[in-house]
């Protein structure tokens, strides 16, 4: 039942992320490109999802089990350390470049895009890089 929710949720998703324009990776760069001609409105569907996700995330941060009765596993609140800060410098580089993230890379990935494919590529290897050398699960300060 969670695999098949799951994956109701990943497709639900994926249809947002098309239909908003956020897996087009022209209208991303677009939004980005504050100096020329920039398209904001990537910035309104951003706030409508922060309006879509407020009032569940509101009742999720109450219960101590999911809807599907497993724990509720939430770390500490933390100031960000300079893994955090230096993951946010290189996800923001990569989006500016290539106009993709993770989520709708995936999608290009599905419609056969070959820009997406090499994305993934680097993406992977991105994370296979952290995997080795970046120190997972151990904090910076």
């Amino acid at each position: 039942m969670a695999n098949l929710l799951s994956l109701l949720a990943g497709a639900v998703f994926a249809v947002g992320l098309i239909v908003s324009g956020m897996s087009d990776p022209a209208k991303v760069l677009a939004f980005l490109d504050l100096a020329g001609r920039w398209d904001p409105s990537l910035a309104l569907v951003m706030l409508g999802a922060i309006g879509v996700a407020m009032l569940p995330y509101r009742f999720a941060m109450r219960r101590r089990r999911t809807l599907l009765d497993t724990p509720v596993h939430l770390p500490p609140p933390a100031p960000p350390d300079r893994r955090v800060l230096a993951g946010a410098a290189v996800f923001g580089v990569g989006w500016g470049l290539a106009g993709y993230c993770p989520g709708p890379v995936l999608v290009g990935l599905g419609a056969g895009n070959p820009a997406a494919a090499l994305f993934v590529v680097g993406m992977l290897a991105g994370m296979a890089a952290h995997a080795r050398w970046g120190g997972a699960g151990k904090t910076s300060d």
